[in-house]
């Protein structure tokens, strides 16, 4: 990074994309809908153009239609150290706003609010927490899942051992493989992994809801202007109907690359987010 955008990035984002002449979003591999790879390997989803509406909106704060839009890769190991060390300048995922992450981070209004929940197989004859006694549980490095559960449990002692797969998909294998008998995680990306299985009838999402959590674009913290523009966009969309556009589009129509439909409709809790836009976080 030129010494300029090193000082910049200081300042904040904005004077950082000015200085720079680009703009750097993070991107996940297999957030089937919200963030992931087409058949040329090129990052798309709901997430992804919500960031290029933002990106659009940049270019014209700066009065710079030439910005780079420049893609960087990130986990839900290594998002916010990237996001804090300015490696990305906005995370474009599947990430939860979290209080206890905003110690380190900031979020736009939430995107997606949904249920976390957990993926079994249709004849494994899991349908509740108690039923994953003596069971393996997958869950991805660097999401809450398994906590939750834990803290599901509720003093009924659960014997439950825990594999970690290191992005969605690779949990998701570990059930089909039979390798763990559960995969807990939000049941928007669940569906997701169904949609794209094999034979997606062999599956099914179950159990109680360990928490409604809420999504969010996330970016580096005490950026007040970055924040206020990203908020601004995202309330705009909001507003006119755009957000909930885009929503059908990636969540209840075919999407490529196999023209799958995730077909999860619309919720009360996205409907009340699209409505009310926050940032508070859970």
């Amino acid at each position: 990074m030129p010494l300029a955008a090193v000082h910049a990035q200081d300042a904040g984002t904005l004077a950082k994309v000015k200085a720079s002449g680009a703009i750097t979003i993070g991107y996940r591999e297999s957030s089937f809908g919200f963030s992931y790879l087409d058949a040329n390997l090129k990052p798309i989803g709901y997430s992804i153009d919500i960031c290029h509406r933002i990106v659009d909106a940049i270019r014209t704060e700066l009065k710079m239609p030439s910005v780079e839009l420049l893609y960087q890769a990130v986990t839900s190991a290594n998002r916010i150290p990237l996001v804090s060390n300015g490696t990305v300048d906005i995370e474009c995922g599947s990430t939860t706003n979290l209080v206890e992450r905003q110690k380190q981070v900031a979020f736009s209004p939430d995107i997606f609010r949904y249920n976390v929940r957990m993926l079994v197989k249709a004849d494994s004859g899991i349908r509740s927490i108690a039923d994953l006694q003596g069971k393996t549980v997958a869950t991805t490095t660097g999401t809450t899942s398994f906590r939750l559960l834990r803290e599901a449990d509720k003093g009924r002692n659960l014997e439950v051992n825990n594999v970690a797969g290191k992005d969605h998909t690779e949990s998701f294998l570990l059930v089909e493989s039979g390798r763990a008998q559960a995969f807990g995680l939000d049941d928007i990306l669940l569906a997701g992994q169904i949609a794209n299985a094999r034979n997606p009838k062999d599956f099914v999402i179950t159990g109680e809801s360990l928490r409604t959590e809420n999504q969010s674009l996330m970016f580096r913290k005490d950026d007040p202007a970055f924040k206020a523009l990203v908020d601004r966009v995202v309330g705009e969309m909001m507003k006119t109907g755009e957000m909930e556009k885009l929503y059908k589009r990636w969540f209840m129509s075919p999407i490529p690359p196999k023209n799958i439909n995730i077909n999860y409709p619309l919720n009360a809790e996205t409907k009340d987010a699209f409505a009310n836009p926050s940032s508070k976080g859970i």
